[in-house]
């Protein structure tokens, strides 16, 4: 994610990827989620006391911890799962979600995202792959091959005009498949890079 964060930046900012090791190292469940937070409000907190940090980007899709680090630091911080949702939504167009993720309390909050960020109208749902998301994340062509039978249904059957990949690890995924599909697939850790350089570069 550090990467690609990175080369969506380019030569505007320099970047540093910390891992939230007091996390799962998937997260997968509401209670991942929760797990998650303590952790990313602490990184970020000792991030941004460094003078060179100018934003800081949550990269885990329901943004574990995003509020409460806003709270706390001086500086810009994104999620990733609400920068792709702005993006998704732009212009007014309807968005779908896939997911590796079955958790069904993780996906309503999904839906809770939409509505708060206003955009319950525009969203069309999630699809899931079947498997164990595990599995599915160790193995490129098994996932490949699930992620495209679900941005099939959220196109064919939900009507998205744009399919968010709902997850950090879906990244590489979404690249790997665009040239598939005609409706985009929108990249959250990219869309958060974007979000943090336009803050950090314009006055």
């Amino acid at each position: 994610m550090t990467e690609l964060a990175q080369r969506e930046a380019g030569s505007q900012a320099r970047l540093k990827g910390l891992t939230n090791t007091a996390a799962p190292p998937l997260l997968t469940t509401a209670q991942a989620m929760r797990q998650a937070v303590a952790g990313v409000v602490a990184l970020g907190v000792a991030a941004a006391a460094d003078e060179r940090v100018s934003a800081l980007i949550v990269s885990a899709f329901s943004d574990p911890g995003l509020e409460e680090l806003r709270a706390r630091v001086s500086i810009p911080v994104f999620g990733i799962g609400e920068a792709v949702f702005h993006e998704a939504a732009r212009g007014g167009r309807p968005f779908g979600i896939v997911t590796v993720t079955p958790d069904e309390q993780l996906i309503a909050s999904f839906e809770r995202k939409a509505a708060e960020l206003g955009y319950a109208e525009q969203h069309r749902g999630t699809r899931l792959t079947p498997g164990n998301p595990l599995e599915l994340v160790a193995s490129p062509a098994q996932l490949d091959a699930a992620l495209a039978t679900a941005v099939s249904a959220s196109i064919e059957q939900d009507a998205a005009q744009a399919v968010i990949m709902g997850g950090g690890p879906l990244s590489a995924a979404a690249l790997r498949l665009q040239p598939q599909f005609e409706v985009p697939l929108l990249v959250a850790v990219n869309a958060a890079a974007r979000a943090a350089v336009r803050a950090m570069t314009q006055p």
